[in-house]
């Protein structure tokens, strides 16, 4: 195993936060300088991989990985499945490389039913010919079995969530009596399975204060911090509208039904771009203020994000990108006060928090935000230091400092 010290960048093994240190961007362009990764004809003589979950769906994980592609243009992609039809296209250039669960029957629409083979699929993989492995992990990925000598980073955007969290998961998810039980075994199994293979990761990245004291809990991993990459198209200030606006994958742990209810019940006017399978219910319990869009184009989500008045995020996410988003468009952010949030929101300046997860305490904080002035530059300047720029920059000052270390 090779050991990374990293010992001003880690966050501190008792879950506290202190010793916790982001690398500023110009302190990582430093760092670039002094232990650069190979230029591009080195880099083939170190054979990289990439590995990640599943490319079925896209969010703030498949944008982490389109990043680390940007470092590691050449490196071939490893994960389970993959729809071309649910990314964009520009991975269809990329060189994907599916495990045998994408030969499973109708993988497509019972992909969870498959939860058992994941493990097997990523331990199937043959790694041997690689000096860097970088598993882009929020379940299996990170199962990988490198070879002794090579290097293996782990981008963890979170412990998997229904192994862990399972209670609150299944909760959300709607599951009867009978089908949690019938998970009891499964879900002991894979918790076993999460806890030896993290022994694999030579180093964890977190993408959040809370995601690391997860990996400390769970695993008894230290690591280090590394927000994911934000976009930042050009700044245009413009005035806001009257809508406000919340979206991304219409899932039940997001928690949009809040924002549904609080929006109905005030009879202002709120557009929700996306989709899932929780769209169908949410729209049950809309009323004629709230507006589905579904998937919109980046175009279009630019411009979503730069006209709303404020975005609302309900949920408890691991990071959450999709306020700092916002941000970068100048406009502020009601968060339920929780996960990930608290490391971007800043109460006053960026936005307002709700500290309970009811419909009555969204309420209150939208009806606050409706007489409060905030000031889109300063709200502006807070999202760039979470752009992909900073991004690139931390990913490589760390994995120089691990694989040369």
């Amino acid at each position: 195993m090779h050991s990374v010290s990293l010992a001003n960048t880690r966050y501190n093994a008792t879950g506290s936060g202190e010793g916790f240190v982001l690398i500023p961007p110009r302190i990582a362009q430093c760092a670039i300088r002094r232990m650069a990764l190979p230029d591009a004809k080195s880099q083939k003589l170190m054979r990289v991989a990439l590995i990640h979950d599943y490319l079925n769906q896209y969010g703030g994980a498949e944008r982490v990985l389109e990043a680390l592609h940007d470092l590691f243009p050449e490196a071939p992609v490893y994960t389970s499945i993959y729809d071309p039809d649910a990314m964009p296209a520009a991975c269809r250039t990329w060189d994907i490389r599916p495990s045998w669960m994408q030969h499973l029957p109708v993988w497509r629409r019972l992909f969870r039913a498959y939860v058992l083979l994941y493990p097997l699929a990523f331990e199937s993989f043959d790694l041997s010919a690689y000096d860097l492995l970088i598993s882009s992990s929020s379940a299996f990925a990170k199962g990988i079995i490198p070879r002794s000598d090579a290097v293996h980073l782990c981008y963890c955007h979170t412990p998997m969530r229904f192994a862990w969290r399972t209670s609150d998961y299944l909760a959300r998810e709607g599951f009867g009596a009978a089908r949690r039980a019938a998970l009891t075994m499964p879900l002991a199994l894979l918790r076993m399975w999460d806890v030896v293979s993290a022994q694999r990761v030579d180093a964890f990245i977190a993408n959040s204060r809370v995601v690391a004291q997860r990996i400390w809990r769970y695993y008894r991993r230290e690591a280090v911090v590394i927000p994911p990459p934000v976009d930042l198209p050009p700044f245009c200030k413009t005035p806001p509208g009257a809508w406000f606006l919340a979206g991304g994958r219409l899932v039940p742990y997001k928690r949009l039904d809040l924002a549904v209810q609080a929006f109905t019940r005030l009879r202002l006017p709120l557009k929700i771009f996306g989709d899932g399978r929780d769209r169908a219910r949410l729209q049950a319990m809309a009323g004629p203020t709230v507006e589905f869009l579904g998937r919109v184009s980046e175009v279009e989500r630019r411009a979503l994000f730069a006209g709303c008045r404020a975005f609302v995020f309900p949920g408890e996410e691991d990071f959450g990108i999709a306020p700092l988003e916002a941000m970068a468009a100048g406009r502020p952010v009601i968060a339920y006060a929780a996960g990930g949030a608290q490391e971007t929101v800043v109460e006053g300046v960026t936005g307002r928090f709700f500290h309970q997860q009811t419909v009555e305490a969204l309420i209150e904080a939208i009806a606050a935000t409706l007489t409060e002035c905030y000031d889109a530059y300063a709200i502006r300047r807070h999202a760039e230091h979470f752009g992909k720029e900073a991004f690139l920059a931390r990913m490589r000052s760390f994995v120089a400092e691990a694989y040369n270390g």
